[in-house]
C-alpha cells in the first residue's frame, strides 16, 4: 500500500526538478555571446525580499536586483557615460510583452531607484501566469514595466 503513495510522490519531485531546471533566463550583451541563467544561478545571487501592494494586500517578492543579473552576463556599469547612456535593457516576455529600461536606471551611481527581478511570491514559484520571473518596480505609480514572463533581457544602443 505504501508503494501506491511512494510512486506517485517521486514522480511528482521528479517533475518539480525538471520544472526548476527548465526555467532559463537569456541575457544578451551589446557585443559578446549571450548566456543563459539558470533559476539556481539567479537564486544564487544576493537575494531579498520586497512588499508592495495596498496595505490590505501586501505581496512579498523575493528578487535580486536586475543589475545583479547583468552583470553575472557579463554587462558593465563601469563606464556608464557618453554613447553608452544611449543603451537600454528590452525586457521581453513570453506572450510577447516589451518593455524598455535605460541603462542608467539601473545604477546606483545615477539612482537610488530599485528594480529587481522575482522569482518568488509570497515565498512560492511564480504562477505559470506570471513567472518563471517578473520584474518588479516598487516605486513606480503605474506597473506597466512590471514584465511577467520575462524570457530575455537584451542591452540595446540605440545611438
Amino acid at each position: 500500500m505504501e508503494k501506491r503513495f511512494l510512486i506517485p510522490l517521486l514522480l511528482s519531485l521528479t517533475l518539480q526538478a525538471a520544472l526548476l531546471q527548465c526555467q532559463q533566463l537569456t541575457i544578451q550583451p551589446e557585443a559578446g555571446k549571450q548566456t543563459v541563467l539558470s533559476r539556481a544561478d539567479i537564486e544564487a545571487l544576493p537575494h531579498s525580499k520586497i512588499t508592495t501592494g495596498a496595505p490590505d494586500s501586501p505581496v512579498t517578492f523575493d528578487v535580486v536586483t536586475l543589475k545583479a543579473v547583468l552583470e553575472r552576463a557579463g554587462v558593465t556599469f563601469d563606464k556608464l557615460s557618453g554613447k553608452r547612456l544611449a543603451s537600454c535593457l528590452l525586457v521581453e516576455a513570453a506572450d510577447g510583452y516589451h518593455v524598455v529600461i535605460a541603462l542608467p536606471e539601473l545604477d546606483p551611481a545615477f539612482t537610488d531607484k530599485q528594480i529587481f527581478l522575482a522569482f518568488l511570491k509570497n515565498g512560492k514559484l511564480l504562477d505559470e501566469k506570471e513567472g518563471p520571473y517578473r520584474v518588479v518596480i516598487p516605486d513606480e505609480k503605474r506597473m506597466a514595466r512590471w514584465v511577467r514572463q520575462v524570457t530575455i533581457l537584451k542591452i540595446v544602443d540605440v545611438n
